[in-house]
């Protein structure tokens, strides 16, 4: 027979290790952002958007022999120290355990954590400013990130996103961008499982297009600040979001050597976001500074894709990101 002191002994060993699984499973769902909440954020615009940030591609003809890539940014003294946190200690690319990305190319549905990879084209060698954007914005939440990007090459806001408040018929990709954004909730479960019991909380809306504007009518140059005006309205309607904050891309291409097509944009895009009677809360996030030389660039011909420097796309991230937290805070 078990005398009644060892009995007793071990049932508060049994119940002491009972509390400790509690814990855990406790501590492991609050590492994991299980307090309700899931935080979204919306990216849309065009080419740039999609990201042609080259990661790894050096062909000496086509890739200039790797100037300008992210693998050549972590190689340099002057700029490893800005991109370090995106590879392991092994110096492998790493991805975000508590960011997701969620992308719908025109080949197949990117989705998981946020890692290099999430542009337009298959493979993992290109990168837009979702990666830093995600990385800004990550470490500010302490619950998940979800990032759904809509983004497709070659549309203008005067025509392929053209507002519903706008004179004309409402552009098709306005229709898709919204299409894409509510797909993307209705799949969290399937696309991504661990985030199934939180609630999507829509935290912001990040604009980055005006390159077929700047390059198309001079009705499409004329209007692109009202239009613009419009989209804000109308997704904030959409969203049921009368304050949802949006950060506008600046059209950086070419920095200051920029035409006057350009700065045409550039310069509505900024009326928007600081004038007396700008949409708040909305922000202007300059990216200008960010042009580099096409000689040192993957892509030497590409000024409509900032001629593909990664460093350009990760500081253009970094900005819309900061520029967010801004809002936000």
């Amino acid at each position: 027979m078990i005398p009644p002191q060892f009995m007793l002994l071990v049932l508060i060993l049994m119940m002491r290790q009972s509390a400790s699984v509690s814990i855990a499973q406790g501590l492991t769902e609050e590492a994991q952002g299980t307090s309700g909440i899931l935080h979204v954020f919306l990216l849309a615009g065009q080419s740039n958007m999609q990201g042609q940030g080259v990661v790894d591609l050096d062909h000496p003809q086509y890739y200039n022999g790797g100037k300008g890539t992210l693998k050549k940014l972590l190689e340099q003294d002057s700029t490893r120290p800005i991109v370090s946190h995106l590879v392991d200690q092994d110096g492998k690319w790493k991805a975000r355990t508590d960011v997701w990305c969620r992308y719908k190319t025109e080949h197949e549905v990117k989705a998981g954590p946020l890692d290099i990879g999430f542009a337009g084209y298959q493979g993992r060698h290109h990168i837009g400013p979702e990666l830093q954007f995600g990385h800004v914005v990550g470490d500010r939440f302490e619950a998940p990130v979800l990032i759904i990007k809509t983004a497709w090459g070659g549309k203008s806001l005067h025509e392929d996103f053209r507002p519903p408040s706008a004179e004309g018929d409402t552009g098709i990709y306005y229709h898709k961008m919204l299409e894409e954004y509510h797909e993307a909730l209705t799949r969290i479960a399937i696309e991504f499982p661990t985030l199934k019991d939180l609630e999507p909380s829509l935290e912001g809306f990040v604009w980055m297009q005006g390159w077929n504007d700047a390059f198309g009518s001079e009705q499409a140059r004329a209007q692109y600040d009202s239009n613009l005006r419009y989209l804000i309205a109308d997704l904030r309607k959409e969203f049921k979001k009368p304050s949802l904050p949006i950060i506008i891309g600046e059209l950086g291409n070419e920095g200051e050597n920029a035409s006057d097509r350009i700065k045409s944009i550039r310069k509505a895009q900024h009326s928007v976001c600081t004038d007396a009677d700008a949409p708040q809360p909305i922000a202007f996030a300059a990216t200008s500074p960010f042009a580099r030389a096409a000689s040192e660039s993957p892509n030497v011909t590409h000024g409509h894709h900032w001629y593909g420097n990664a460093e350009s796309y990760f500081l253009i991230g970094d900005a819309l990101g900061k520029s967010m937290l801004t809002l936000i805070d």
